[in-house]
């Protein structure tokens, strides 16, 4: 029996996406009492609906920043895997108080619809169309997320803030030009919306990870097909999938190979992860020969290893 772990692969992150972060949450944490004032000072339900939402992307960015620098952490003798889902968790946080935003909005916009107050509309447009700037200054800086989780998290509120900036604008220039003060309570439902889908990708992805779920895009079977391609192996069972962070994938299984001495077992121990860092992006792995067919080959259940993030 061989029993071999592979390294854990460590991503580095560049000091220029970290002051990126830090940047775009001054502005952001700005912009939210500048809308906000305005907000109240004009009657609209929008704006004050886009600075509570402006608020949870602070409050991302908070997070992702945090995150951002901690999940770079290496591991120890305690956290042995690193921090590599200080990430993921800050997405899921930042999800849930999406939603919760979400439920305030649409709570105060319904009450409005049948009652809706006047409204400054240039103002509603001057405050809207900053923000559309400081939304999609922020989205470009964060740009190259390149699959990270809690940076996709940070990107897709900013478009998503942008999108919703030039839905006010629009819609103050509709009340200018028409008087429908209805359309200021119906734009924060539209934006509630918006919120809620924007949240939900990432609630599910970030979900899936913490639950130690098969990484998005890669599928068991043909995992095991690959594996059973390479010379020498006869079977593969107890095969586990699941991510460390966003990014960083870990893998254990069984492998029965023919019966051989362990010196000539070890070039089928490095094309098996070759396969699996070139094919599949997983680093991290445990994989255990036999000669013989074990228990868990024949068990038709799935029992998840425990690990001590």
């Amino acid at each position: 029996m061989e029993v071999t772990m592979g390294s854990c692969h460590v991503h580095s992150h560049s000091h220029a996406t970290g002051n990126v972060l830090v940047g775009s949450l001054i502005a952001t944490t700005a912009f939210v009492a500048i809308e906000a004032y305005f907000g109240f000072r004009s009657g609209s339900m929008a704006l004050r609906s886009d600075a509570g939402h402006n608020f949870t992307d602070a409050f991302g960015l908070l997070l992702a920043a945090v995150a951002y620098f901690c999940q770079s952490r290496p591991g120890n003798q305690i956290k042995t895997f690193g921090y590599h889902r200080t990430g993921v968790l800050a997405a899921f946080v930042n999800a849930l108080t999406l939603v919760g935003l979400s439920l305030w909005i649409s709570y105060e916009s319904y009450q409005r619809l049948f009652h809706p107050p006047p409204v400054a509309e240039m103002t509603m447009v001057w405050v809207a169309a900053a923000g559309l700037v400081l939304n999609l200054s922020i989205a470009w800086g964060l740009g190259g997320h390149d699959g990270d989780l809690n940076l996709r998290a940070a990107w897709i509120h900013m478009a998503g803030d942008a999108a919703t900036c030039v839905g006010i604008i629009i819609g103050a220039l509709v009340i200018r030009s028409t008087g429908w003060l209805v359309i200021d309570p119906a734009l924060s439902l539209l934006i509630a919306v918006a919120i809620i889908w924007t949240a939900w990708d990432i609630f599910k992805d970030s979900l899936n990870i913490l639950l130690e779920g098969l990484p998005k895009g890669i599928e068991l079977a043909e995992v095991t097909e690959e594996i059973r391609r390479v010379g020498g192996v006869i079977d593969v069972h107890d095969l586990h999938i699941w991510s460390l962070g966003s990014e960083a994938h870990a893998l254990s299984c069984h492998v029965q190979i023919e019966d051989m001495p362990p010196s000539s077992s070890a070039s089928i121990l490095r094309t098996v992860n070759h396969i699996l860092r070139d094919r599949f992006s997983i680093d991290h792995t445990t994989i255990q020969f036999e000669h013989m067919r074990c228990a868990l080959a024949d068990s038709s259940c799935i029992v998840t290893p425990r690990h001590q993030h």
